[in-house]
């Protein structure tokens, strides 16, 4: 099981990456357009550089949602190996089985 501190500071990041998505991404696309003039662009990048630091989608971290862990994780079923391997054991999750052999 992870820290829950670590947890809750990966839930921060998303809400503050939803909360600034739109702005960055006005930003960017004034960053990115070669026929806006130069001034415009700096004042573009230098606002995005006062813009929080997790506020960018860069900083996000799959974690598994049973238990936080966050390596060995599967983004279709959103959990990790060793959560999959004890739901799978128990026959909660529909059409895997334990092999045996």
């Amino acid at each position: 099981m992870a820290k829950k501190a670590m947890i809750e500071r990966e839930k921060k990041r998303q809400r503050l990456v939803a909360q600034y998505a739109a702005k960055r991404a006005s930003l960017k696309a004034i960053i990115n357009d070669q026929d806006k003039p130069m001034e415009d662009r700096f004042r573009a990048s230098l606002k995005l550089a006062q813009l929080p630091r997790n506020s960018s989608a860069t900083r996000l971290h799959n974690r598994c949602q049973l238990t936080g862990r966050p390596h060995a994780y599967y983004r279709k079923l959103k959990i990790s190996r060793i959560a999959l391997r004890d739901l799978g054991s128990s026959g909660q999750l529909p059409g895997m089985v334990k092999s045996s052999w």
